[in-house]
């Protein structure tokens, strides 16, 4: 058989490798702390599943949805995101009018952005680090990926000046993602502001800005974003959000986005000849489901975020590697920056390796039975995505474990 080349050049998402090996070390009867994970370990709001019990009695349940999804959660979704960012889609824009399309998931949102969005040779911009999907969506659909590499001392913020610099004849959308996975930090109020600033310079330039964490925030100040300084650029904004995270509920696959309406229905016709429309059942249970619950459901997560990000912060400074530390405060991940760190400059010399993030994670695991995601997937070298999703005592384990490897190496 002769497979596409399409398929050939996609790449396989990095963490079903590593989720693999712990599967085998766990059937071999090893413990492993799994902090790979990209979700939360909880149930549902209590409402949320009562609401998608009550929906299983009706046929509509079963049944086809629109493609687009349903006309009453759009709305819904597009007045939650109007509430929650202090906005108004319908007063923002003379010659723009604003639509929602749902979809099977966020991932699935952006996949469609990009179908409806992208020429072969278009140019879009990812800032570094960045979620592993977005170079491979844009390369399926022909696009170019412009990277943008920001650095652990400017706690992953990419200059904006950097940014422009790369913007060229082709450029057509730039990816903002905040807050950010996999770094666990969200962009400034002062940098999206400097950033509208800048985007009014690039009127064709459309942002994708990927919000599906928004509600993740466990120390203040929230994020924020740049159309909230100017909502006129909002004609220029993609929103992409879901529920996957909002409501610990990423096997629901309920993710939307919000744009100019003939994009949105650019979008629609792709999902026609896709996957047609997402879950009746879940759909209906979400018209049914007070969001405002959603406040009081993230209380003990943030508290538990708050509690492992602390962890991690006490464990850098007892190690007296403040310099190796940075801040989280948002999403629920911490990226791990192996080459700064006093065992990097040693083991660079043993290997020929421009990037040594799979190595090291390798060892990590075999040794401490530490869980990682090589940083490399997402454009960060020489480090390691780590999830702060285990429970507090099970996750200061992890990290005395950790701690441990890297202070091991730093004698060797």
């Amino acid at each position: 058989m002769i497979l596409s080349s399409r398929s050939k050049e996609t790449k396989a998402s990095i963490t079903l490798k590593v989720n693999e090996k712990i599967t085998q070390m766990t059937q071999a009867g090893k413990h492993v702390y799994n902090m790979t994970s990209g979700q939360l370990p909880f149930r549902p709001a209590g409402e949320f599943i009562t609401a998608i019990s009550k929906q299983l009695n009706f046929l509509k349940s079963y049944q086809y949805s629109p493609v687009a999804g349903m006309p009453k959660l759009r709305q819904k979704f597009m007045q939650y995101v109007e509430s929650k960012r202090g906005i108004n889609f319908t007063g923002s824009s003379d010659d723009t009018q604003f639509d929602c399309i749902i979809s099977n998931g966020s991932k699935h949102s952006i996949y469609n952005v990009f179908g409806a969005l992208l020429d072969p040779g278009d140019e879009v911009i990812i800032l570094t680090p960045y979620w592993v999907s977005y170079p491979e969506i844009v390369k399926f659909w022909g696009g170019v990926p412009i990277i943008v590499k920001s650095h652990a001392f400017d706690a992953y913020t990419p200059p904006i000046d950097k940014i422009e610099k790369t913007i060229s004849n082709r450029t057509k959308a730039i990816i903002l993602n905040s807050p950010n996975n996999p770094a666990g930090i969200h962009y400034t109020d002062e940098w999206m502001k400097n950033f509208a600033e800048f985007l009014k310079d690039y009127p064709e330039l459309m942002v994708v800005s990927d919000e599906l964490y928004s509600e993740l925030n466990y120390f203040d100040p929230k994020p924020t974003y740049f159309y909230q300084h100017d909502p006129g650029l909002l004609k220029q904004t993609i929103i992409i959000d879901g529920i996957s995270k909002s409501l610990a509920s990423t096997g629901l696959r309920i993710g939307f986005c919000i744009a100019d309406a003939r994009l949105t229905a650019a979008m629609a016709t792709i999902q026609s000849q896709t996957t047609s429309g997402p879950s009746s059942l879940i759909q209906n249970a979400l018209i049914e489901f007070d969001f405002e619950k959603m406040d009081g459901f993230f209380n003990p997560v943030k508290e538990q975020l708050r509690e492992c990000a602390q962890i991690v912060m006490r464990a850098f400074r007892d190690a007296n590697l403040a310099h190796c530390y940075y801040q989280t405060n948002s999403a629920f991940y911490y990226l791990l920056d192996f080459s700064r760190m006093p065992f990097f400059k040693n083991m660079e010399k043993e290997h020929e390796e421009e990037d040594l993030s799979s190595y090291i994670v390798d060892e990590i695991l075999e040794k401490t039975g530490v869980a990682l995601v090589p940083g490399s997937s997402f454009g960060y070298p020489n480090s390691a995505r780590m999830s702060m999703t285990l429970e507090v005592a099970v996750f200061e384990e992890a990290i005395g474990k950790l701690m441990a490897y890297i202070l091991d190496k730093k004698l060797s």
